[in-house]
């Protein structure tokens, strides 16, 4: 898990870009290349300051190893393209924590995320609200959803257990 000093330094900067991934990804089935790389971005300055500087440029090291895994995955058709790109860039966030808590954690958003797409697109006011979000009729799920709450959940996951249980 992130340490709660380097958590709080990330979560401000990552969940505006995430939730913006998200959301571009259900109404329009594309995650910006804004998007990424404003993630990036983040990860240059935010990371530089909450992770020690080897752990940072390890950090960049973990991310051409996802995109270099992501465009396989891309070329093959198992995700696309943004999916790829953006899963490359908040990885660094990522490269000092377990790996084994990394995957359950994204394998769990990854089920909650499509279930909860699945689901809400068969609600009829929220169907009416969101009637021009392509992912609605489209047979491919939007990844981004997925990848974005697995950031988020990761983030918020040392905050939520530093809270006294009572």
């Amino acid at each position: 898990m992130i340490a709660l000093p380097s958590a709080l330094w990330f979560l401000p900067v990552c969940v505006p870009i995430a939730v913006w991934i998200a959301w571009s990804d259900m109404k329009f089935m594309k995650i910006p290349n804004k998007a990424v790389v404003a993630m990036t971005l983040a990860y240059a300055v935010v990371g530089l300051l909450a992770f020690p500087l080897q752990a940072w440029l390890w950090g960049w090291a973990v991310l051409g190893i996802v995109l270099l895994a992501g465009f396989v995955a891309n070329t093959t058709g198992l995700v696309g393209a943004g999916d790829a790109k953006f899963a490359a860039a908040m990885a660094p966030v990522f490269s000092t924590g377990d790996l084994r808590l990394i995957l359950a954690l994204f394998c769990a958003c990854l089920l909650g995320a499509f279930v909860t797409h699945r689901l809400a697109k068969h609600i009829p006011p929220l169907r009416r609200a969101t009637a021009d979000w392509e992912s609605w009729t489209r047979k491919d799920f939007p990844m981004g959803l997925a990848l974005a709450g697995t950031l988020i959940f990761y983030l918020l996951a040392p905050i939520l257990a530093a809270i006294p249980a009572h």
